[in-house]
């Protein structure tokens, strides 16, 4: 019963991380098209000033961000970090209601 739990969670969290990867790769695909489509559109209108850098250097800040939760590339709060405070937590949630039934239960 715990190995099946275990494998529907494994194959829950597989599948959430195969749809932030898609929804990646659909924001990576967007920004492509879209900054090629700016970048036409402003040198072909007004070539002789270049504003297309600008929501090019904005929406890739966006993407890089994107891309670091998805690739679990983050120096200060990945998902490591989130899975080992969840098990602090639980460890000290156990540890207070070992003491409380020690406490009252006597």
């Amino acid at each position: 019963m715990e190995t099946n739990f275990n494998q529907q969670d494994q194959y829950l969290r597989a599948q959430k991380q195969v749809e932030e990867l898609k929804g990646f790769y659909g924001h990576l695909a967007s920004y492509i098209v879209v900054n090629a489509g700016l970048i036409v559109l402003n040198l072909v209108t007004s070539p002789e000033q270049i504003w297309f850098i600008w929501p090019l250097i904005g929406w890739g800040i966006g993407l890089a961000f994107h891309a670091m939760r998805v690739f679990n590339f983050s120096p200060f709060f990945g998902k490591d970090w989130e899975e080992r405070k969840i098990r602090e937590f639980m460890k000290e949630e156990l540890e207070k209601s070992k003491k409380y039934n020690e406490i009252y239960h006597e």
